[in-house]
């Protein structure tokens, strides 16, 4: 029997990349899936719906803006709730290429992790992104061991795979705003298996991204601050 896979692109006006990367997802045949592409539209001002409904996706469109947690969320709900056995989170700028899925597969059959996380870093090919962005990377990476002990060398990358069990927490709560590195804390106090598979990113290839420049130092801020509060905060 094919396992269901659902790939969740989390979309804020990314009409200018989203018609080369569903012409990518439409074309992947991954022997033993059946794959589904949706659409998060969050409450985008451009076309975004217009392309994604125009090549076919699924499209959840969302009434208000919900950020990149909540849209992740969204996805992950309609997994839950149509019984898929797996769901990507891919994001629809194009930074992850949709060949690369087969590697995070092929981690979870290897090893039965909930959590399969497509790193930059472990073999460092393709895009590696900015200077500045690698320093917080590698900031995020110490604050993630102290507080898990876990060994992950890429925690703020979007390119995600969840398992049924990893679906079936985050449907019930996954961080809001910016959710990666914090995710990772909640994944690790209920005790699921994580792993990191090397994977080839690409540079955006539209729109434009949420932190740049200064709001990169409120990005660690907040973040540090969220992680901490996630790594003290009871969970049932």
């Amino acid at each position: 029997m094919l396992k269901q896979l659902l790939i969740i692109i989390p979309c804020y006006n990314e009409q200018a990349s989203l018609p080369a990367l569903l012409t990518d997802v439409g074309g992947l045949q991954i022997a033993g899936y059946a794959i589904t592409p949706l659409v998060v539209n969050d409450c985008s001002t451009d076309n975004t719906y217009a392309v994604a409904k125009q090549h076919g996706a699924k499209v959840l469109d969302l009434p208000i803006n919900l950020g990149i947690g909540g849209a992740v969320q969204s996805g992950l709900l309609y997994a839950a709730q149509y019984h898929f056995d797996l769901a990507v989170q891919m994001d629809g700028d194009g930074q992850h290429p949709p060949k690369e899925l087969i590697k995070l597969l092929a981690c979870n059959e290897a090893t039965g992790a909930n959590l399969v996380i497509g790193s930059r870093f472990i073999e460092n090919e393709g895009f590696q992104s900015s200077f500045t962005r690698r320093l917080g990377i590698g900031y995020f990476y110490w604050l993630t061991r102290a507080l898990t002990g876990a060994h992950i060398f890429d925690s703020t990358s979007g390119f995600r795979l969840f398992d049924k069990k990893a679906i079936e927490l985050a449907a019930v709560y996954y961080p809001d705003e910016y959710p990666e590195p914090e995710s990772l804390i909640y994944f690790s106090k209920v005790g699921l298996q994580i792993r990191e598979t090397p994977v080839i990113m690409a540079g955006r290839t539209g729109g434009q991204s949420s932190i740049r420049n200064f709001a990169s130092l409120y990005y660690c801020i907040k973040v540090t601050i969220a992680m901490f509060f996630s790594a003290i905060r009871k969970t049932q």
